[in-house]
């Protein structure tokens, strides 16, 4: 056994340290919101954020994790201005690779409450989006650091 911590809560995991991050927590945790898109570490579907930074899931064995702690898509409260944004924005249209763009979006505004387009464009050029809703992502970034600038809102 293993021990995993997730969300805020440890786990005991019966799996072997090489098996990916991803598969523990889809497998295992049933956390089933972090999505597997290439196995290659390349799309950004599987992004998690491990002590606050971005992460590709797949890429990253439990080994690796260690007693870092994990916060998935679902981690994230839904009242966090990066959700709210992606809904007041419309950002989704299949949805596939959404769990990874707000993760990533998350761990970009953690490091930087204020980014230009230019630092979005950079920070989540490893997160495809297959619909192509780009303009919508930039845009929902923009909104919710505007709204935890204003605000003093500060979320890990």
């Amino acid at each position: 056994m293993t021990s995993l911590k997730v969300n805020g809560e440890t786990y005991q995991v019966a799996a072997t340290p090489d098996m990916p991050l991803l598969w523990v927590l889809r497998d295992h945790l049933k956390l089933t919101g972090t999505k597997f898109g290439c196995g290659e570490g390349l799309c950004g579907a599987c992004t998690v954020l491990i002590d606050g930074a971005a992460e590709r899931s797949c890429s990253i064995t439990l080994a690796e994790v260690g007693e870092r702690q994990v916060t998935t898509i679902e981690g994230i409260p839904a009242n966090h201005p990066v959700k709210q944004a992606w809904l007041a924005e419309e950002v989704s249209q299949c949805g596939y690779c959404q769990p990874g763009q707000v993760v990533a979006a998350v761990a970009l505004l953690k490091q930087n409450r204020l980014p230009s387009d230019e630092q979005i464009n950079q920070a989540m050029s490893g997160n495809l989006c297959r619909c192509g809703t780009y303009q919508r992502i930039r845009k929902a970034i923009h909104a919710a650091s505007s709204k935890m600038a204003k605000g003093g809102i500060i979320h890990e």
